[in-house]
C-alpha cells in the first residue's frame, strides 16, 4: 500500500511560482511511476506531469511545458513540482498519483494510488 500526502498550494498572483510537494511512503519507489493531476470546478482531472521514479524520465503536458517542472528527492521519498509563471487557467485541486512501473501514462485511471490534493489558486 502506498500512501501520498501533498502539500505547498495556496493563493498566488498571476506570472508568481509555487512549489508543491508530494511525500511517498509504505512501498519501493523506484517501482512506481509518479504524476501530478490537476481538477478545476467543473472538469475533468487532467494529467500535468510525470516522472519514473527511479529514471530521469519526465513528460508534461502542453499547457505546462516549459512552465512546470516534476522531480524527486529519492532520499526523502518525495516528489515536486514547480509551477512557474502561473496563469489564472492553472487554478485547481493538484494530486499526486502513483502506479506499478514500466509505463507512462495520463490516463488518471491507470493510477492506483492519489493523495488527497492541494488547491492551487492563481489570481488574475
Amino acid at each position: 500500500q502506498v500512501q501520498l500526502v501533498e502539500s505547498g498550494g495556496g493563493l498566488v498572483q498571476a506570472g508568481g511560482s509555487l512549489r508543491l510537494s508530494c511525500a511517498a511512503s509504505g512501498s519501493t519507489f523506484s517501482r512506481y511511476v509518479m504524476a501530478w493531476f490537476r481538477q478545476a470546478p467543473g472538469k475533468e482531472r487532467e494529467f500535468v506531469a510525470g516522472m519514473r521514479w527511479s529514471w530521469d524520465s519526465t513528460y508534461y503536458a502542453d499547457v505546462v511545458e516549459g512552465r512546470f517542472t516534476i522531480s524527486r528527492d529519492n532520499a526523502k521519498n518525495t516528489a515536486y513540482l514547480q509551477m512557474n509563471s502561473l496563469k489564472f487557467e492553472d487554478t485547481a485541486v493538484y494530486y499526486c498519483a502513483a502506479k506499478q512501473a514500466p509505463w507512462e501514462a495520463r490516463n488518471p485511471a491507470m493510477y492506483e494510488y492519489w493523495g488527497q490534493g492541494t488547491q492551487v489558486i492563481v489570481s488574475s
